[in-house]
């Protein structure tokens, strides 16, 4: 499959499916970058979905990303996610909260350079990041295999550090 159509394709399942925050995660990482829905997510549908996503964001089309366009892209799919929040409309406020403080957070770590402006390679190099934690088998193709064996790694480092 060649890179315009799966980019055509990444373009088209973003905007239908229901966003996720932090798509970074098991299942979710499959669900939103998966673009020929063949049950896995190679390299090239991540990067693909990531240039979407990127576009998206840079709402003003100025080729970065400031940390008001980034929040506001987060806060967009953090209100969907809440839809379904049933733990109460005051845990619903504490959680929105404690989410929007942790995107300042993340764009903070994410502008390397600290100029105020997430250039796409900053992007990027969390993308690849991202990629690189769910490829448990570093194939270049995340499947539900590594999505399990990352879960696994994941759950034994916390009770690791429990003890």
């Amino acid at each position: 499959m060649k890179y315009p159509v799966i980019l055509t394709l990444a373009a088209s399942l973003l905007a239908a499916s229901p966003t996720r925050s932090a798509p970074h995660e098991g299942n979710a990482f499959i669900h939103d970058y998966d673009a020929n829905h063949d049950g896995g997510v190679s390299r090239v549908e991540f990067d693909a979905g990531r240039t979407v996503r990127f576009k998206a964001t840079d709402t003003n089309g100025d080729g970065w990303v400031s940390e008001e366009e980034y929040v506001a892209e987060y806060s967009a799919r953090l209100e969907e996610q809440l839809k379904s929040f049933d733990r109460g409309e005051e845990k619903k406020v504490e959680e929105r909260q404690r989410q929007i403080r942790q995107t300042h957070v993340r764009f903070g770590v994410l502008d390397k350079d600290k100029d105020g402006k997430m250039q796409k390679a900053e992007y990027d190099a969390s993308g690849a990041r991202a990629f690189a934690e769910q490829d448990d088998d570093k194939d270049g193709n995340v499947s539900l295999t590594d999505v399990t064996a990352t879960s696994a790694r994941r759950t034994a480092e916390l009770a690791k550090r429990d003890q």
